[in-house]
């Protein structure tokens, strides 16, 4: 059974279709808002320490891992889908979804990571 965790903008088109769905917006501090961080990624160190500093996202990401891992043990022969949202999908989506895939992979799963709006340039707001 693969689990595939997808990273999104919803800024950018509508949510794909996933068996969870992380809604990530409002709840969680936006790297976005830092001018130091705004035109950098997941790819950087810098991103991924202020999106894991969160308070609550490693409780998030621990919990999400474990519903997919609960969705995998079923009888269903489907690939199961986690996708992660954000408002341009360069930052908190990307980074929770890659610690999603590590969590599930350290557990045992074949789990692989796509970033639909990784690439695409900052969304002005």
């Amino acid at each position: 059974m693969n689990i595939e965790v997808i990273s999104f903008g919803y800024l950018h088109d509508t949510p794909p279709a996933a068996h969870i769905t992380l809604d990530l917006r409002a709840h969680f501090r936006d790297p976005h808002i830092s001018p130091d961080l705004r035109h950098m990624t997941a790819d950087d160190a810098p991103v991924q320490a202020a999106v894991l500093g969160t308070p609550g996202i490693t409780d998030l990401i621990d919990a999400t891992a474990r519903a997919a891992a609960a969705y995998a043990a079923g009888p269903s022969a489907e690939d199961v889908v986690v996708a992660a949202g954000c408002a341009g999908g360069r930052h908190r989506a990307p980074t929770v979804a890659r610690a999603v895939a590590e969590l599930l992979t350290s557990a045992g799963h074949i789990a692989t990571t796509t970033h639909r709006d990784l690439h695409r340039p900052v969304v002005n707001r």
